[in-house]
């Protein structure tokens, strides 16, 4: 293969990979524009000399019979790259953050791998594709009703009927009690109540904590 192919194809996956890092980077996520550069790239080279490493001996030693899989070092990459998609997913309290980033992580490497072996248009492609879903459908996901879950804590006064007031209230702003716990201090006359609400709606409703906090007797409510 010429050089210059060698080096355009590298130039090419290098291109298709900082472009999905460029995005992941303006959304503040932790692998940017130089992780999925050097990714795509990587993987790209891993390619070529996968795709021609044979030839390359076979032309350099003709006596020597040689035989294998070529795709075995980029098959490798695959199996791989899923240490560096581990390594973004985030738990944060009940939720995990990451999973997109680690999905484009293993999608940057087959971008690589396919411009590696030539497959230009594909390779542009399926990096626009990318594109359109990461920036196209995430202004969609956010107008779309779905359900959020939140989880609810009210301190307050021990009144009577003071939980069926505040679960009262909670019902009024459109949410529904997923778990409910209850503690009470004897000695300060105090009930701490713990909710997990669920609701679907474009976006939570936290109009819910001032009327919480309008309600005799509660001290503190706090919602996350």
């Amino acid at each position: 293969m010429p050089y210059a192919e060698f080096l355009g194809r590298l130039v090419l996956a290098a291109l298709l990979g900082g472009a999905v890092g460029l995005e992941r980077e303006i959304h503040g996520r932790p692998a940017g524009i130089r992780t999925y550069l050097i990714l795509s790239l990587g993987t790209a080279l891993l390619m070529v000399l996968s795709e021609y490493i044979l030839v390359a001996y076979h032309g350099k030693y003709p006596g020597l019979v040689t035989s294998g899989d070529p795709g075995r070092i980029a098959g490798q990459a695959i199996t791989g790259v899923g240490f560096l998609g581990a390594g973004v997913i985030i738990r944060y309290k009940d939720s995990i953050r990451g999973l997109t980033t680690a999905a484009c992580v293993w999608l940057v490497c087959s971008v690589g791998l396919a411009v590696g072996a030539g497959f230009y248009l594909m390779g542009v492609a399926v990096t626009l594709l990318t594109l359109c879903a990461l920036i196209g459908l995430k202004a969609w996901e956010r107008s779309l009703r779905k359900d959020w879950f939140e989880d609810l804590q009210v301190v307050s006064e021990d009144l009577p009927g003071q939980t069926a007031r505040i679960t009262g209230m909670i019902a009024q702003h459109g949410f529904e009690v997923i778990t409910f716990g209850l503690k009470r201090d004897a000695e300060k006359k105090e009930l701490n109540a713990t909710f997990q609400l669920r609701t679907r709606a474009v976006k939570p409703q936290r109009e819910v904590l001032q009327d919480l906090l309008e309600l005799e007797g509660v001290k503190a409510v706090d919602i996350s």
